[in-house]
């Protein structure tokens, strides 16, 4: 809101600069009172985005911490857009309000803040992949609300085009229509959220590529690798194709730097395996690069993307991995299936014999494991990766097993309640609760654990649930009850009744 109000202030200090400063003083607090993002709910959403061609709405939950921190920023872009010809408008929607849940996920809202850029009335919906600081925000917003490309007609706009270190898309014509100009002009309204599209009639305005050619014909220019790709099959899915895997660096890296998320964020999107090498840059970089270049350049249409990063940033992988520094140089390879192969201790002239062996289905994947506790007494019993085989899916009991995180709030708050829902059922051989750290231990695809904590039942005959109901222990209590495979007359009878009176009182 101060943001809003500054870029307010300083409008109305050019326009009114003659004016007393008590007037002055009284425009800067109208100011600060207006928000300049528009509050949708569902009362009003559907006849606001039906009068604008063109808005952009972020869904958002109150307690999000990513949500706060753009809050300010959103507020300060929708000032500046609002002066714009013609004004543009951002709006917002609270999307953990009740009354809004369904209108999230009519547009597909799965995390906050999630944006949206809505045209036409909301006819068409794109995503918002532009920058989340209100300088960014605005220049992201004026390109999106033009046309999908833009002609560029002198060496200015090709250089102001191509600039900032950015990926680009120019398509090359003789004449602006026909089939090819068409499909190049669909493909970038498609794409634009992602991607800066343009088109010339003269390839000498461009910074790279032969200057000769007059099209029609794909230029993509970009900061890294080979610096520009030309293409000439201008089929719509052949042409989104090239660009996807075109604008991927051949071997992506872990840091800090902006520029790199939007292709870390594809990499991992991407159905493709990932192969990721850490080492020290510092110490052996120099003679791991162009090995590992090689061997990517080899493998990256065989279905694996490349990525390495430095011992330095990677720390926090290093655990979720379950691997140890004094492995480095280490190469992980991680299938969309969850399983992982590791290869620690790495020398650059072992890496491409490492992945032909992974191609080729000769390498055993990685488990990480805690060790299997040599005692365990306590009435929740520990799982580990390791035992989770012979204690869970093996065990020729009924098991609840909790999936948790050491850190998770819930988790500490359900432990003593599965504790007491343990104690119920010490007496009974056919019952066990037991836990795994979901952090510390590698959990097998079968398993969907998106939060914490996350519960499934294993019936004796192997029947799975998920768990999704109140964390009482009366409520686990029936429901193991009504779940578990009952051997003997003693399963129908209920258990620990007195204890549950007492808790019910």
């Amino acid at each position: 809101m101060a943001m809003a109000s500054w870029a307010s202030h300083s409008f109305f200090l050019v326009v009114f600069c003659l004016v007393s400063l008590a007037l002055t003083g009284i425009h800067a607090e109208e100011s600060e009172s207006k928000e300049f993002v528009l509050t949708l709910d569902r009362s009003n959403f559907s006849d606001t985005v039906s009068k604008h061609d063109f808005i952009v709405v972020e869904f958002y939950s109150p307690t999000c911490g990513h949500c706060k921190k753009l809050a300010p920023e959103y507020e300060k872009a929708a000032s500046i857009l609002s002066i714009n010809d013609p004004p543009l408008v951002l709006a917002k929607v609270d999307a953990i309000e009740e009354v809004n849940k369904g209108l999230a996920s009519e547009y597909g809202v799965q995390g906050y803040p999630t944006i949206k850029i809505l045209r036409n009335g909301a006819k068409t919906v794109r995503e918002y992949n532009g920058p989340r600081e209100a300088d960014g925000i605005v220049a992201y917003v004026k390109r999106q609300s033009g046309p999908a490309s833009v002609e560029v007609k002198t060496v200015e706009d090709a250089s102001s085009f191509t600039s900032d270190n950015k990926i680009v898309i120019v398509g090359v014509f003789p004449k602006f229509s026909g089939e090819e100009f068409e499909n190049f002009t669909a493909v970038a309204e498609k794409l634009r959220s992602d991607y800066e599209f343009g088109h010339t009639m003269d390839a000498k305005l461009l910074p790279r590529g032969e200057s000769s050619v007059t099209g029609p014909v794909i230029r993509l220019l970009k900061p890294f690798d080979e610096l520009f790709v030309d293409f000439k099959d201008f089929h719509t899915d052949a042409v989104e194709k090239f660009i996807e895997d075109s604008s991927l660096p051949i071997v992506a890296e872990y840091n800090t730097d902006p520029n790199n998320q939007r292709f870390l964020i594809k990499i991992f999107n991407n159905p493709n395996a990932k192969a990721m090498l850490f080492l020290n840059f510092s110490e052996v970089g120099d003679a791991f690069r162009p090995k590992y270049h090689e061997v990517a350049e080899k493998y990256r249409s065989e279905g694996i993307s490349f990525l390495m990063g430095d011992l330095e940033t990677v720390k926090g992988a290093f655990q979720y991995f379950g691997i140890k520094e004094d492995q480095v140089p280490v190469i992980i390879i991680h299938t969309n299936d969850g399983k992982k192969y590791v290869k620690p201790s790495l020398k650059p002239e072992h890496i491409e014999d490492w992945v032909k062996e992974f191609k080729d289905g000769k390498l055993l994947p990685f488990i990480r494991s805690e060790p299997i506790p040599e005692q365990n007494n306590e009435p929740v019993k520990d799982v580990v990766a390791d035992s989770l085989q012979d204690m869970f899916l093996n065990s020729g009991k009924n098991v609840l097993l909790e999936f948790y995180a050491p850190w998770c709030k819930h988790c500490k708050d359900l432990a003593p309640i599965l504790d007491e829902v343990a104690v119920s059922y010490e007496s009974d051989p056919d019952v066990m609760i037991a836990k795994i750290d979901a952090t510390a231990n590698d959990i097998p695809s079968d398993f969907e654990v998106k939060w914490f904590p996350t519960i499934y039942f294993k019936s004796k005959s192997g029947n799975f649930l998920l768990y999704d109901e109140d964390r009482s222990k009366e409520r686990f209590v029936a429901f193991i009850e009504k779940n578990r495979d009952k051997t003997d007359k003693q399963a129908d009878k209920p258990i620990d009744k007195q204890d549950s009176a007492k808790d019910e009182l």
